[in-house]
């Protein structure tokens, strides 16, 4: 016996076997159960989805003399082995009329298939004429088999097929009930190849199938032509390297090598692994694609995983992945790509577009790029100095940046940094304290301050008070030349006392502040002196210099320091903004707090937080609010301004006024 496919030798011969379906099913079952039977019947669907198998599953309902009510019965569930379903499933049942549309389009042939529709059915219940590919009827065809279609013998049932409903008259479409067949999702065709192989006993691997079942494309019939086409491949049997070979498809793995790069902001990883890609000679416009669409699977992991697209079998590792990135890099790298796959036509190569994209995306992440350096520098909202070595000056670039972010520099009391203007006989017991390293720094970008800080001249800095030495050396650097240089002490030694101009601290205008500040939270943990804690007040002055971006930032700024025993400090979060608590989050404040001289576990709890205590987006609302009211007030008093007022009844348009930047 000659070799069947498994296309036709798996077709489904009961509304059981139906895979995919079950809409369609269950519609039709009912109507045959209760004998609410329709004259003409349309199913629609792309190729391969069972249209035509449906229709002859249920002829076989119509005409099954075993599984019916006596001879006048029909039934859901045929028998497939009385002579009529025998008759049908070989194609030789003479009431059961197949016509190809495709090839017999003219009015004539119309004419005379409806030549015989009066003549009672020869061995059946019913004459069932089955019209495939009815779209491709003439005008005149429709027009004749429409009477016929409308009111046809009670011994007479239509069954249309179609992949192209649009094209049917509206006239044929109103006479007959419409069934739309779906896309086989790839994990339906993979769950039905996995079952067909097995009772065919054919070895294969699951990710072949993965394969096979994307590139069916919804089409069930195409999975099975291509599985055959793959057990021929592989000599009887199924791998993943076989299969991607024979389909010419590129490797989801290396799409998901090149997500593995970017998640660990690997540039060289990058680029090695499109390297990899060039080899395989790859359509590089397909592989951005790719990795698009793959971004898109992650942020749909990060906001609702159970919805997660599982086409290609991967749910578990892009669960995984999306845990690496934050919700902002990946909104920025789909964008970056979606972009860069507009500019490849103008790209010198498509290769080269592609590494470009992927480096674009490394290069315009919030948090920056590490440096590919032996010691590398400090990312901007992530990087310290805590990987630079004892006695190590600082360079002018990475100097530049501490200035910029404000950063605090958490240099341990037992390391030394020379500072040019220390004597020789000082430099020995100079110890880096923050203020005294910024002597070194030409000055600070007033623009980069908070809006509320105003920069202080030499007569302010007589009024600062003690402490906090990290904050004021990430505020302010401006220390007038012509003051005397001073003898920095360790700080581990107790009897030594800081000079006054090491002991600066922020100060803002009386004009902005407010005549009573919100109370810290009290402490009552045992632990070290409270001078070494970190207090709410604290964590106000402290949380601009922290260098936060990005949602981490929003995420701190609604948070108030509850306790702080020296080894853990327990943050409280507003339970407005919990939504956006995530561990990469958290694991940057703990990073940025040990930057600052906190070196603590980080806890963070949400819970309503108490009405005399502000957080730091709370303090800068309200400072920007007493800053606007500020200029408006000022506004109204100018002289100028009233004489505007008065000659051409002028009004202030109070949403435009913005505060001046000092």
């Amino acid at each position: 016996m000659s070799y069947q496919v498994l296309a036709r030798k798996w077709r489904p011969r009961t509304f059981r076997e139906l895979v995919g379906q079950d809409h369609v099913q269950r519609a039709l079952v009912n109507a045959l159960d209760q004998g609410r039977l329709h004259h003409a019947y349309l199913f629609t669907g792309t190729r391969g989805v069972g249209k035509t198998t449906l229709a002859r599953i249920l002829a076989k309902c119509l005409n099954c003399t075993a599984g019916g009510k006596g001879d006048e019965g029909v039934t859901s569930t045929p028998c497939g082995e009385c002579p009529n379903c025998q008759a049908i499933d070989q194609g030789r049942f003479v009431d059961l009329i197949e016509v190809d549309a495709a090839s017999r389009t003219k009015v004539e042939d119309t004419r005379e298939l409806l030549d015989n529709v009066q003549y009672l059915p020869t061995q059946g219940r019913y004459k069932v004429y089955l019209i495939d590919e009815v779209h491709m009827l003439s005008t005149s065809s429709f027009n004749a088999l429409l009477k016929t279609l409308e009111e046809p013998p009670p011994h007479v049932k239509f069954l249309l097929a179609t992949t192209d409903p649009q094209k049917l008259p509206a006239t044929v479409l109103s006479r007959c009930l419409q069934f739309t067949l779906k896309h086989m999702p790839p994990e339906k065709v993979v769950g039905h190849l996995s079952q067909v192989l097995e009772a065919e006993q054919i070895p294969f691997e699951e990710s072949a199938l993965w394969l096979l079942g994307k590139a069916a494309d919804g089409s069930m019939r195409d999975a099975m032509s291509l599985t055959d086409q793959a057990i021929a491949f592989g000599q009887g049997e199924i791998h993943h390297a076989d299969v991607a070979a024979m389909l010419g498809t590129l490797d989801h793995r290396h799409v998901l090598a090149l997500i593995e790069a970017l998640a660990s902001t690997d540039a060289a990883m990058l680029l090695a692994e499109v390297a990899r890609l060039a080899e395989q000679g790859p359509d590089f416009a397909g592989v951005l694609d790719d990795v698009t669409g793959v971004l898109h699977r992650l942020a749909v992991a990060q906001m609702v995983p159970e919805a997660v697209d599982n086409s290609h079998g991967d749910r578990d590792e892009l669960l995984a992945l999306a845990a690496r990135f934050t919700a902002e890099d990946i909104q920025l790298y789909y964008q970056i790509g979606v972009q860069g796959r507009g500019d490849m036509a103008h790209a010198p190569d498509l290769r080269s577009a592609l590494e470009m994209t992927l480096l674009r995306m490394l290069a315009f992440r919030p948090q920056g790029v590490p440096k590919p350096a032996d010691t590398p520098l400090p990312m901007r909202g992530e990087g310290g100095s805590a990987g630079s070595s004892p006695g190590e000056s600082k360079g002018p670039s990475e100097s530049g940046s501490q200035s910029q972010s404000h950063r605090v520099d958490p240099t341990p009391a037992t390391e030394m940094v020379p500072e040019p203007e220390i004597t020789p006989e000082s430099e020995q017991t100079a110890q880096p304290e923050p203020a005294a390293q910024s002597e070194t720094q030409t000055g600070t970008d007033p623009h980069s301050l908070p809006p509320w800080v105003e920069q202080p001249s030499d007569d302010d800095q007589d009024g600062y008070q003690e402490g906090h030495k990290e904050i004021a050396d990430s505020v302010f650097n401006n220390r007038s030349a012509a003051e005397p240089e001073a003898t920095i002490q360790p700080k581990t030694a107790p009897e030594s006392k800081p000079q006054p101009e090491a002991d600066l601290q922020p100060i803002t205008r009386s004009e902005v502040q407010p005549e009573t500040q919100p109370q810290p939270i009290p402490d009552t943990d045992s632990g070290p002196p409270e001078s070494a804690r970190l207090d709410h007040a604290q964590w106000l002055a402290l949380f601009e210099s922290l260098g936060l971006t990005g949602l981490t930032r929003n995420l701190a700024a609604h948070c108030v320091v509850a306790s702080d025993d020296g080894s853990r400090v327990l943050l409280k979060l507003s339970q407005k903004v919990s939504a956006m608590r995530a561990e990469v989050h958290e694991r940057r404040i703990q990073k940025a707090l040990s930057e600052a001289g906190y070196p603590r576990q980080l806890v963070v709890d949400e819970g309503e937080l108490p009405d005399n205590v502000q957080t730091p987006q709370q303090q800068a609302e309200r400072v920007a609010a007493e800053r606007h009211a500020w200029a408006l007030d000022a506004l109204r008093n100018d002289p100028h301004v009233q004489q505007l007022k008065d000659t051409f009844g002028a009004r202030i348009e109070e949403s435009s006024v913005q505060p001046v930047s000092h």
